[in-house]
């Protein structure tokens, strides 16, 4: 059933972020994208923002308040990597991957629930990882910003459950997008093979979940991280 609800996708201008706005677009949703550069897809809204700096996320709220609507689904998308082993990362690798990943979901999640507890209705999406819960060497920045995301929405959802707002998380696996596309070809084969499904998912893979625990018929699922992973993380 097609939705006219405003939709804010942070980081919507590629990959998975930009698969999850064309997907709500298709289906009938407002949406907006933040971006720090780039636009994003056809048929959405992009407003510049970078998710460290409150300010800039506000004004860009405002904007999209003031030509869709007040946002009713926020997707916390926007992430950043520098992979390194422990005893080689740099204070800043550590610091810059937790205020982005992590501090950037607080920030954008703090400014949409104000209008969500407003309308008595929100959906609260947050893009996770398999490496959250699973671990990935050269990762622990990156792996521990994410992981943080199952105890944000569980705590949000206990805080927010009884206003009509959910909190859920999606915990993507290895996605074909331009990333992984440049791995060599042995590489990708070693990946494949610890993947019960034995092949990387399309981004669509990824969106068509976000948009559906965004509808109706996930109104009763909140605090959950599902996967979307091949089974790679099963048990994790």
């Amino acid at each position: 059933m097609p939705s006219d609800r405003v939709v804010l996708v942070t980081g919507g201008n590629r990959g998975i972020g930009r698969a999850i706005a064309e997907r709500f677009v298709a289906e009938g949703y407002r949406v907006a994208v933040t971006a720090r550069s780039g636009e994003g897809p056809e048929g959405t809204l992009t407003v510049r923002a970078d998710v460290t700096d409150a300010a800039a996320l506000d004004a860009a709220f405002t904007e999209v308040e003031q030509q869709l609507g007040p946002v009713e689904i926020v997707v916390a998308n926007a992430g950043i990597t520098r992979d390194t082993l422990l005893l080689r990362m740099t204070e800043d690798d550590f610091d810059s991957v937790i205020a982005t990943n992590l501090g950037g979901t607080f920030r954008v999640v703090k400014r949409a629930s104000k209008g969500m507890l407003r309308a008595r209705w929100g959906r609260v999406i947050l893009i996770s990882s398999v490496v959250g819960l699973y671990g990935g060497a050269g990762q622990v920045n990156y792996s521990a910003s994410k992981s943080a995301l199952v105890g944000f929405a569980r705590s949000l959802t206990r805080e927010l459950g009884g206003r009509g707002i959910t909190a859920n998380v999606v915990a993507p696996g290895f996605i074909e997008t331009d990333l992984t596309a440049v791995l060599p070809e042995a590489t990708q084969a070693e990946y494949k093979k610890n993947i019960p499904a034995g092949r990387f998912a399309t981004t669509d893979e990824v969106a068509g979940v976000v948009t559906w625990l965004a509808s109706d018929d996930a109104s009763y699922i909140s605090g959950a991280v599902i996967p979307v992973d091949g089974g790679l993380g099963m048990g994790h």
